[in-house]
């Protein structure tokens, strides 16, 4: 079955729907996420692999090498999957298609979950503490006014981070325990990639 594949920041993606008959229909593709493992515990799609974003670049060779097989990029929105997608090109690997909207598509769309322990979004943790600080600053700002300036910085942080579509703020919070979760065992997931090949 062919899919509907679309240009987005030069990444190729792909609908949820189209994704799920695309899984159905071809045994040797694969669903990697690119979430922290905190994030993969909390919802996943069933047989997909978990390979964090920070960790695509370390292990660039071994996944451009063993991958086999169509591989689909999946984040929680779509914005991290669409970065590892880039790089994974870069490297030589030109099978690799985002699934648009990530898993806030795949969940709206009733796609196939399997859930852990809840936690929140990366996206949403971002959120939070960007608020919070700007919140403070302006708070603070009553008796020392010179803590405007620190939701200035946080204001300046979030426009480079959405001009280069890149976000400092979730990289820090990607590597706190709390999204650490359960851990990724990359060499697993590595493994998996490579035995898709041999089947395929």
């Amino acid at each position: 079955m062919e899919c509907p594949v679309t240009a987005r920041n030069s990444s190729p993606t792909i609908d949820v729907p189209a994704a799920r008959a695309l899984v159905a229909d071809n045994p040797d593709v694969l669903i990697v996420d690119v979430r922290t493992p905190g994030e993969f515990e909390t919802a996943h799609v069933p047989a997909s692999i978990n390979l964090p974003l920070d960790q695509v670049d370390a292990h660039l060779g071994r996944i451009v090498n063993d991958a086999g097989g169509r591989i689909l990029l999946m984040c929680q929105s779509g914005n991290r999957a669409t970065t590892a997608c880039a790089r994974l090109a870069n490297a030589g690997l030109t099978d690799a298609t985002v699934i648009t909207g990530g898993m806030n598509a795949w969940v709206a769309a009733g796609g196939p979950v399997e859930r852990g322990r809840q936690r929140w979004s990366l996206e949403r943790q971002v959120r939070l503490v960007a608020g919070g600080v700007v919140l403070l600053a302006v708070v603070a700002s009553v008796w020392v006014p010179a803590a405007r300036f620190v939701a200035g910085f946080i204001g300046a942080g979030l426009t480079f981070a959405a001009l280069t579509d890149t976000c400092a703020m979730g990289a820090m919070l990607s590597r706190l325990p709390y999204n650490r979760g359960a851990g990724c065992d990359v060499d697993r997931s590595l493994a998996r990639l490579r035995n898709d090949r041999q089947q395929a």
